[in-house]
């Protein structure tokens, strides 16, 4: 049996309520709400609509005329799971999934599906696990499916190990301890892993960015390391962390991390600070944006914002990398460049062509000049002047006698690094 006749097949709905406050531009957020869906390789996205409401149903969300039209749309098409664009209580979940015969996911339940689809570390896996019983501990009208599952994902959407599992909350909540002792032994040795980068600290930079901006691309180019980077909501899950030589300046340690989302479930952010953590320990951040997307500005703003609640203040080091260039034609391919070259710490590229990247590089070495890096060197016996330098610097760990002088191991800034190489 093909892959494709054992796919759900899934409808993709965005609610545009009037009365939200936090509405967004209904057109590229379903555009969204269906890049989320194809994110999972266990869907197939059958259709989707906009829903124009003047306000939420209570117990149904959407008003009778419309549930019957949808009733027929999805019979109509076979269609086995639907997914809502926004938030949907348990008793709206539960009457819908009645009145439709379908299972019905809402944009929580999905993100939290594809997280569970993607994280590849255990300290991942953890954190997903405690989010989604996080989540699920509010809707107990559901089964819960996750305890005894099966597959990659958390048995929203199908698959083997769909026997229901009545779970109250007691259950989830001594689930949710024992996962907590887990994740703290893992972010534990985390931070010995940080101690240790420490006493040899390379700088490190952190990629940030809404998802879907081009970061594992970027990544991929700067290191030639092969880390997932599709044309893909939430690609990269787990923080990879490669060394990176500078053409001209230290070696750094390149962080890149998952991607933000707006209306990103609040499970995830708590659970998730730990992947961030890696943000917060950066000399550099390295803010990627997909400059051809409609929505790029609210998007960046969405980042911003994420930023700030994990405690990055302004003083924090960044560059904004406007990405994607190759996607725009070229009269607004020139007005960028003319915008960035008036702004220091912006940069037009493109990762995918790699057209900007030495600029970028060069721009990664002067924001860090003022970080610590290690080195070893060798001195010979006639470098005394060289050797009496570094100890007046500070800059020295350690040192060992050989028969041609000493090997000296230093942390030192590229200004020292310059002038020693000057003496």
């Amino acid at each position: 049996m093909d892959h494709e006749s054992v796919s759900t097949r899934a409808w993709v709905l965005h609610p545009d309520i009037r009365t939200d406050p936090d509405r967004r531009d209904s057109g590229p957020a379903l555009e969204e709400a269906v890049a989320l869906a194809v994110a999972l390789p266990d869907l197939e996205v059958i259709g989707s609509d906009i829903v124009p409401l003047p306000k939420a149903h209570a117990g149904m969300l959407f008003g009778k005329g419309k549930i019957e039209e949808l009733k027929t749309r999805f019979a109509d098409a076979d269609i086995e799971l639907v997914l809502i664009d926004g938030p949907v209580s348990p008793v709206q979940q539960r009457n819908l999934e009645k009145a439709w015969g379908v299972k019905l996911l809402d944009r929580t339940g999905l993100i939290l599906e594809i997280f569970s689809d993607r994280a590849r570390t255990r300290e991942g896996v953890l954190q997903v696990e405690m989010a989604a019983l996080s989540y699920q501990r509010t809707r107990l009208v559901r089964a819960w499916t996750h305890l005894e599952r099966q597959r990659g994902g958390l048995g929203f959407v199908g698959g083997p190990g769909e026997t229901q599992i009545e779970a109250d909350r007691r259950a989830i909540d001594e689930q949710l301890v024992r996962l907590r002792r887990q994740l703290d032994k893992v972010v534990k040795t985390r931070e010995l892993h940080r101690k240790a980068r420490a006493k040899v600290p390379f700088p490190i930079v952190a990629l940030v960015g809404y998802t879907n901006a081009g970061k594992s691309t970027l990544f991929n180019r700067l290191t030639g390391a092969e880390v997932m980077a599709k044309d893909m909501l939430f690609a990269t899950l787990d923080p990879t962390m490669r060394r990176v030589v500078l053409p001209e300046g230290p070696e750094i340690i390149l962080s890149d991390t998952v991607g933000f989302i707006s209306d990103l479930p609040t499970e995830l952010v708590a659970s998730f600070r730990a992947t961030l953590e890696e943000v917060l320990a950066a000399d550099l951040i390295v803010h990627v944006r997909d400059i051809s997307h409609a929505e790029t500005d609210a998007q960046a703003r969405d980042v911003e914002n994420i930023l700030n609640s994990l405690g990055i203040d302004e003083d924090r080091q960044m560059l904004e990398i406007w990405n994607k260039l190759d996607l725009l034609g070229p009269d607004e391919q020139d007005a960028l460049r003319a915008r960035a070259d008036r702004d220091d710490g912006l940069f037009c590229l493109s990762a995918l062509t790699g057209e900007g990247i030495d600029e970028l590089l060069a721009a990664i070495s002067g924001a860090l000049q003022g970080a610590r890096f290690a080195e070893d060197l060798h001195l010979g016996f006639s470098d005394g002047r060289k050797r009496a330098w570094l100890f007046e610097q500070d800059v020295v760990q350690s040192e060992n006698q050989t028969e041609d002088g000493s090997d000296i191991s230093v942390i030192w800034t590229a200004q020292q690094q310059a002038k020693f190489r000057t003496l």
